[in-house]
């Protein structure tokens, strides 16, 4: 089950970086064109929100059936323990939460530029986020 799961978590990683990347890119675009904020807009943003949540389930329950999640929780020395059993959770965790708030957050607003701009700083920051803690190492 653990292989499963680890395969099924970096599968849907690609899914989930491409359509959070091409709302990133959607709400530049929509920013610097001042493009008016459309439904198409609203689900590409949507589909990202999805993907990373469906990532984060996935990750967690990945977390505490892999030997290098919960079990290895404590070894500070090792930097690849580190790695997958704090960094890349809890910095993946706090991206995700980013996203959720750019999420509501643009449900309150009216203009389609504050709303462009909202889906650029909060989705923007989670994927740098979630870039920044990938195991490379692991996944290719």
């Amino acid at each position: 089950m653990y292989h499963f799961i680890q395969k099924l978590h970096s599968g849907w990683a690609y899914l989930a970086l491409l359509l959070l990347l091409f709302a990133v890119i959607n709400a530049i675009i929509g920013l610097t064109s001042k493009k008016e904020f459309t439904a198409k807009d609203r689900k590409i943003s949507l589909f990202a929100l999805i993907g990373t949540h469906t990532q984060l389930l996935i990750g967690l329950i990945l977390y505490f059936v892999s030997p290098l999640g919960k079990d290895a929780f404590g070894q500070m020395s090792n930097a690849a323990l580190r790695l997958t059993s704090l960094e890349h959770p809890l910095t993946n965790l706090i991206a995700i939460v980013l996203i959720t708030i750019g999420w509501s957050k643009h449900k309150k607003l009216i203009n389609s530029e504050a709303k462009h701009k909202t889906f650029v700083i909060y989705y923007g920051l989670g994927l740098i986020l979630i870039l920044s803690r990938i195991p490379w190492n692991l996944w290719f």
